[in-house]
């Protein structure tokens, strides 16, 4: 079967367009981004396309026509003209310290005026420098400048947990962002990504004319493969997948969908990370190809010294000020979870002229990843260890064997810090949801039923396990969990999954003094 490459790793346009690569077209986009504005600010997670998009931009307005043949912008565009581009890519700027950042800064802004014939003063300021390269640029070529600024917020991102540093590669940042504003008389189009919004830290204080895009539903599908991409552009690949997993095309898009899909930034319009799109197509197994590249452990040792670890066990509803940040350098665990990829939005809803989002993982790849890393954090355990202890879960769950999820779950429990501990029984209820998840289970949690509330649900194919958990403070163990068992009899909570062929019943019991007993029974 002669397919199309996977653009795995690739980042630059004319590369892509060159060579016989799989493209999405986004140039429909990036045209209505064009014809109804000039600056703009885009926000995605890392390795989501956000370089090739920019990159797509610089090449249209350096009018390359022959590589957007066949794409829509192609009839569309006045490829008459040209404009002077200064592509300004974080990547490959250094900024360990703020004098490194803007010695940095100021050899990309002497080497753009080299590369573009035009002479600038030297011993300028950095800022004055800048802004002399963007107007004699426009003089020069008798065209307005196009600034591309691809992650913007790296050094900010980087030396986030440095108190000496942070605050100067910031006013350094700031200063230097400046001057695309007081420069508008020469500027064409002005576009910027990033991975986080720093929209309270004044580093856009002066871009007061800045259009921020990233929760825009126009733009939802700007980055990553939505349903109907993923299904038109990768048809040969599903085929392969399906015939050498020995599975139909409908289940192999189904699991692609669980481990890939989900990422949202207006509740409506859902797509799949390309990153690990393209990697489990070409390796042909589901893993966390995009957590592996980058987990920032910082994330997870902030969660763990908020003790805010019930929160990651269940979708949440949140206002726009939890995903934006409050404005202060001491940014918000969820803020920064959601700006960098690790939670998103699955609904959207408007209340009182308010909106409030449901925010919860994207899809099963950073779940599951996401919480095995927490679990290493706070159980204080190795990675080994810790899948040592899920197996136990796992195996204990499967096999409906009490003394075997007893010793898993005791193991767990006991090697979580003290400091950790809520004494509730919502602490306790979510870390076991967390250890279903990691066991591989689909986990629902608190479903309603028209007797009550059952407080997790583990299905798996077509196993379900209907579980109620306890927890008592000087209460015996025994007790708890003859309690929980009638509970889910007396209010019938199995009768919502009789269609299943095999259903069971689950109680766990916690206690204050970490006493740990478990009660399987068949429906």
């Amino acid at each position: 079967m002669n397919m199309k490459m996977l653009p795995i790793g690739t980042q630059t346009f004319e590369k892509l367009r060159k060579s016989n690569a799989v493209y999405i077209d986004k140039t429909d986009h990036i045209y209505k981004l064009i014809s109804t504005g000039s600056v703009y600010f885009l926000s995605r997670p890392r390795r989501f396309g956000k370089s090739l998009l920019i990159s797509t931009f610089k090449e249209l307005f350096k009018g390359n026509k022959q590589l957007f043949e066949g794409l829509y912008i192609y009839d569309k565009w006045d490829w008459s003209k040209t404009n002077p581009v200064i592509h300004l890519d974080f990547a490959e700027i250094t900024y360990s310290s703020s004098d490194e950042l803007k010695s940095s800064l100021n050899k990309f802004v002497e080497l753009t005026a080299e590369d573009n014939n035009v002479m600038i003063d030297k011993e300028l300021p950095l800022s004055m420098k800048f802004a002399q390269l963007i107007e004699k640029l426009h003089k020069k070529a008798g065209e307005r400048v196009v600034i591309l600024v691809d992650e913007y917020d790296k050094p900010l991102i980087d030396n986030l947990s440095k108190e000496g540093i942070y605050p100067e590669v910031k006013r350094t940042l700031h200063d230097f962002y400046q001057v695309i504003k007081a420069s508008d008389e020469h500027e064409r189009f002005v576009f910027m990504t990033g991975v986080s919004q720093f929209s309270g830290l004044s580093i856009f204080s002066g871009l007061n004319n800045l259009n921020n895009i990233t929760m825009d539903n126009k733009y939802g599908g700007i980055c990553g493969y939505t349903q109907e991409e993923l299904e038109s552009s990768f048809k040969e690949y599903i085929g392969s997948v399906s015939q050498e997993m020995g599975m139909t095309r409908e289940g192999v898009l189904s699991l692609i969908k669980r481990w890939y899909n989900g990422y949202s930034w207006d509740g409506k319009t859902f797509v799949y990370n390309p990153f690990s799109t393209l990697l489990f197509f070409d390796k042909k197994e589901f893993k966390g190809y995009w957590f592996e590249t980058g987990t920032p452990t910082f994330l997870i040792e902030q969660i763990k010294k908020r003790n805010d670890l019930e929160s990651f066990a269940e979708s949440r509803e949140v206002g726009m000020e939890s995903l934006k940040g409050d404005g202060s350098d001491k940014i918000e665990t969820t803020a920064l979870l959601f700006q960098t990829g690790y939670l998103t939005i699955k609904r959207k809803e408007v209340d009182n002229y308010e909106s409030q989002y449901t925010i919860d993982f994207p899809n099963m790849e950073v779940k599951k990843a996401f919480l095995s890393k927490l679990m290493v954090v706070c159980a204080r355990k190795s990675q080994k260890e810790v899948e040592n202890i899920r197996d136990k879960i796992r195996d204990g769950l499967k096999e409906k064997d009490e003394e075997k999820l007893r010793e898993g779950l005791k193991e767990l429990f006991a090697n979580i810090g003290y400091d950790l501990i809520t004494k509730k029984e919502s602490y306790y209820h979510s870390l076991f949801l967390v250890a279903g998840v990691l066991s591989g289970y689909e986990v629902e949690n608190e479903v309603h039923t028209d007797k009550g509330r059952i407080d997790a649900v583990l299905k798996k194919g077509k196993e379900v396990i209907v579980v109620e958990i306890k927890y008592g403070k000087g209460s015996k163990i025994e007790q708890l969990v003859k309690e929980g068992m009638e509970q889910i009899k007396k209010k019938k909570y199995y009768e919502k999954y009789d269609g299943n062929s095999e259903v069971s019943l689950l109680t766990i019991a916690f206690s204050d003094n970490k006493e740990i007993a478990c009660k399987f029974e068949q429906k």
